[in-house]
């Protein structure tokens, strides 16, 4: 399979292989993320990119690049490549042979009769990075000289040259410990083998980021190095470096690094890879499990924490990891609202997604456990919206839920410019008041399995009375299908993807017809091989290229941009009005992301493609709701299959 391995043709080719960039996470919240060669492209990227303590919720790059060099009969050859203002320097792509991504990243270089291979890897719930050096074949005596380079910097910024910075080194066991700035931990780099540290701390200037520059950032950062580590090597033998934030016992470091490894799952097929690639998404950091929304620049969104998580935990078993997750969310909720980007409590719609985790979930642990665990919490959201929150979420006496807030972006199409909402939804959104009711009826549900009187009397007759006025406010007979929102002008008939949503949800308002009707717009209009369009391409807003500078991009973010999210609720709505019929051509839109896992974001899918053929991917490299997405579906076709084997048996 392609993903897992590229051969010397390809890494060779600069424009090809500086495309593809790998990850890997150590599910605490820290990441090594590079290109397959080595040469960072994103001020992003790093061998070492982590939390700094348990309470601080940024990333910080602290080594960004360890490069090798290769010593025989006093000649040096340069394995590492680095791109400076008009030149790669030094070049050291064209001795790579071969990259492998299972089972964990690995690198084999070839420098005349040396072969030398290295492998990267990240010590799950430590923040620790080992990366073994093996010489596979030499023909004389050979050195290896590793210099380390530093950042110590939020992964958001870039940094310059100054005289604040200390690039001394202190002795730790079989290496060395530094700190640049005083606000940061040490940073200890140790070997498993004698190795002579050489201390000669000294700025790198202008390391060049091409990816930053093509989306509109400042591109250029300074490095310190202070100092490399230098020892011989001998035919056979590994050396392994360490880099950590304790110090460890040198003796202990191959055995961590072998124990580590066997526990590597191999990534041979599209499932396994893409299966691996959830597994990452699930960061515990002291008392708390969380998701990350994506790598390489997202922390914790509560919105897309509520969407991804069925799709990454609960379609490989992963139950515990699942309420886990919703335990956190849950301790952080605040009058009927959870926290959505960091501690910013600005979703309207993240609660309501919640019911619809739970909703999965409870295929797992039963109704019982989901009414005894969430039954209050659940209870307390629908209170919240019906009193209101925050004058911004309202309930209205027709069952509709009004979402407004001048400048601010309530619903997932939340892209700001200048203050300005690009996608302005205020009112009532489709999908809002679609979760809304399906948040309704489950509840009642619930209410009525355990006998919760109280609730369901307070609450019984108000399904009805939303359910008459969303047909009433959002249906457009003629055309078949439902307005986007509906705000103090009327109604907005851009045909967007939001629509599905209120066809895919267990509680939907929609007849059959209704429903097929939503189907034929989506698809006509918006269904693509890598998701769905957030708008059709026949409006004349629509933006088919995602690119350019922040604002550019944002203006074009759910303008046309393609979310591959949003193919799962297509997905289902399709299932649910065709059973097992519709397994062919749902088999045939996941073979569709086969292709993916050998582009951008190596193994993982990425969170967005242009709107226009041939949906190169964009933004983040790996995206959770993405990844959940597509296992979903792959749990759907699974399930379906199932169904019609056991029918034909039955005859």
């Amino acid at each position: 399979m392609s993903v897992l391995s590229f051969d010397k043709d390809s890494l060779g080719n600069l424009e090809y292989s500086l495309q593809r960039e790998m990850l890997s996470t150590n599910r605490a919240g820290g990441y090594m993320s590079t290109t397959i060669v080595c040469c960072n492209t994103r001020k992003y990227h790093g061998l070492m990119v982590c939390p700094i303590d348990d309470q601080d919720d940024q990333n910080y790059v602290l080594l960004s690049n360890l490069d090798e060099t290769v010593i025989q009969h006093d000649q040096s050859f340069n394995l590492a490549i680095h791109r400076f203002p008009g030149i790669y320097e030094p070049r050291g792509h064209k001795y790579i042979t071969d990259f492998a991504y299972t089972p964990t990243p690995t690198i084999t270089y070839r420098v005349g009769g040396v072969v030398l291979q290295k492998e990267m890897l990240w010590i799950h719930r430590r923040t620790q990075l080992l990366i073994r050096y093996t010489l596979m074949d030499a023909h004389s005596s050979t050195r290896l000289r590793l210099r380390p380079f530093l950042a110590f910097r939020n992964m958001h910024e870039l940094s310059h040259a100054n005289m604040f910075a200390n690039g001394h080194t202190y002795p730790a066991a079989s290496g060395v410990r530094c700190r640049l700035y005083e606000n940061f931990p040490w940073l200890y780099m140790q070997t498993n083998q004698e190795a002579e540290f050489v201390a000669a701390p000294d700025w790198y200037y202008n390391f060049e980021y091409a990816e930053e520059a093509r989306r509109g950032y400042p591109f250029r950062e300074d490095l310190l190095t202070p100092g490399y580590f230098e020892m011989d090597i001998a035919k056979g033998q590994s050396v392994i470096f360490s880099c950590s934030l304790e110090e460890v016992t040198p003796e202990s470091i191959e055995k961590d690094f072998s124990d580590e490894l066997s526990r590597r799952s191999n990534k041979i097929d599209f499932l396994s890879c893409v299966r691996h690639s959830a597994r990452q998404f699930i960061a515990r950091r002291g008392d708390r499990t969380e998701v990350v929304a994506g790598y390489p620049w997202f922390g914790r969104w509560g919105r897309d924490t509520f969407i991804a998580l069925p799709g990454i935990t609960l379609t490989q078993g992963n139950v515990q990891d699942c309420i886990d997750v919703i335990d956190t969310m849950t301790r952080e909720m605040e009058d009927g609202l959870f926290p959505n980007m960091g501690t910013a409590y600005n979703s309207v719609d993240a609660p309501l997604w919640f019911f619809w985790t739970l909703q999965q979930l409870e295929k797992h642990i039963g109704a019982e456990k989901i009414w005894e665990k969430y039954g209050d919490k659940m209870k307390d959201i629908l209170s919240a919206y019906r009193r209101g929150i925050g004058g911004v979420i309202a309930l209205h006496s027709n069952g509709l839920v009004w979402a407004s807030a001048p400048g601010k972006a309530l619903t997932w199409m939340d892209a700001v410019v200048d203050g300005v909402p690009v996608t302005g939804r205020d009112g009532y959104q489709v999908e809002i008041n679609a979760l809304w009711y399906n948040a309704l009826c489950y509840t009642l549900h619930l209410a009525h399995k355990f006998k919760d009187k109280v609730f369901e009397k307070e609450w019984k007759d108000q399904p009805e009375i939303t359910k008459a006025s969303f047909i009433k406010t959002f249906w457009f007979p003629t055309e078949q299908y439902l307005a986007d929102y509906v705000g103090p002008e009327g109604p907005n008939w851009f045909i967007r993807p939001n629509q599905i949503i209120a066809c895919s949800l267990p509680y939907t308002m929609l007849d059959q017809g209704q429903i097929l009707g939503v189907i034929n717009i989506v698809r006509q209009h918006l269904l693509t091989s890598k998701g769905l369009r957030t708008l059709s391409p026949r409006n004349p807003l629509y933006q088919g290229r995602y690119e350019g500078n922040q604002p550019t991009r944002d203006r074009q973010y759910h303008q046309g941009t393609v979310w591959p999210w949003l193919l799962e609720h297509y997905v289902k709505t399709n299932f649910d009005v065709y059973g097992s019929t519709f397994v062919p051509a749902a088999e045939e839109m996941l073979e569709a992301f086969e292709a993916c896992l050998s582009v951008y974001g190596i193994g993982s899918i990425a969170e967005i493609c242009d709107g226009d053929p041939p949906h190169a991917p964009k933004g983040a490299i790996s995206q959770a709701w993405s990844v959940g997405s597509v296992l979903r579906i792959n749990e759907m076709i699974e399930t379906y299959k199932k169904k019609k084997s056991h029918k034909k048996g039955q005859k």
